[in-house]
């Protein structure tokens, strides 16, 4: 059975920076299990992986704009720092704050100043190009549940009942 939409994955991936750094792995550990076509994954592993089997193994570069998007330099602001009043603040925390268009975002704090902080709401892998290594290790057929809900329910489909 090849992956299409609507069928449940089970896979390994090694996600490296073009330096050759691993960000993330899931080797050694439990698989990543998905329901493919409903945006779980960034779009660019998404499509290359339209089409394996299990037992296919694989090594995809997906570039920014098909991972986590360019990065885009009005996303990062200086606000004053009385907009933490009473907080702490470090680089690094992460917070949920509405954009100007009202919807909520995360941002992630670069820079505390006495009178400013500096926040940027690009995702920390935005602008780079990602390489996977994949094993693919399982393909099924999602269950009526699984579709409704927009996720799987484990390897097997009953995880969470």
């Amino acid at each position: 059975m090849s992956i299409s939409q609507n069928k449940v994955v089970a896979m390994h991936y090694k996600v490296t920076d073009p330096q050759g750094t691993e960000l993330d792995s899931s080797f050694g550990g439990d698989p990543l299990i998905f329901l493919y076509g409903h945006g779980s994954l960034i779009p660019g592993l998404e499509k290359a992986l339209a089409g394996k089997t299990a037992g296919d193994t694989f090594n995809a570069t997906i570039e920014a704009a098909d991972a986590y998007g360019e990065r885009h330099d009005q996303l990062v602001q200086s606000v004053p720092s009385s907009m933490f009043e009473g907080m702490e603040v470090e680089v690094g925390m992460r917070f949920r704050a509405a954009g100007p268009d009202g919807r909520e975002h995360s941002v992630i704090i670069v820079e505390v100043g006495d009178e400013e902080v500096v926040v940027d709401g690009n995702h920390p892998l935005s602008g780079i190009d990602l390489t996977f290594d994949v094993e693919v290790l399982q393909v099924r057929e999602a269950t009526a549940d699984e579709i409704a809900h927009g996720h799987a329910h484990g390897i097997d489909g009953t995880a969470g009942h």
